[in-house]
């Protein structure tokens, strides 16, 4: 279980220390073994940075614990994915993707890959994406 402040800095790769590590956290530190938080909610929008090709080892490490609490439950959540690369961000997106069809939970728009340090317009499309993602839910779009 994650909890604020308790990563060491040493083990965050140097490209994640711009993105703000409560959001980049966030899915892991809440995450109970039971999945009581993905039964409560609604959609998810996953942000996860790509190291060396693949998700993060925290972002794995939530979706391990709550995969077999959950996918009998057949979920089928909306969700949207952010992906911080260094690199193409290609290989992170298709195991987010296959993993998530596993649940199931909806892909509900394209992924956003922002690749290198992100910039301000990176930000904005986040929110954007964020946005959309509750506008549809509250709407039932989703």
């Amino acid at each position: 279980r994650f909890h604020p402040g308790a990563w060491p800095p040493t083990r965050v790769p140097p490209p994640l220390t711009s993105i703000p590590s409560g959001l980049l956290w966030a899915p892991a530190r809440g995450a109970a073994e039971d999945g009581a938080e993905l039964r409560l909610a609604d959609g998810v929008a996953f942000c996860t940075p790509e190291n060396f090709g693949y998700v993060s080892g925290g972002m794995k490490d939530f979706l391990d614990r709550t995969f077999y609490a959950v996918a009998a439950e057949q979920l089928n959540r909306a969700y949207a994915l952010v992906v911080s690369a260094g690199n193409d961000g290609s290989g992170a997106v298709r195991q987010m993707q296959r993993i998530l069809r596993a649940y199931p939970m909806r892909e509900v728009s394209e992924p956003l890959v922002v690749r290198g340090l992100p910039q301000e317009q990176d930000l904005q499309h986040a929110r954007e994406l964020g946005a959309a993602l509750s506008a549809g839910l509250a709407r039932g779009i989703f």
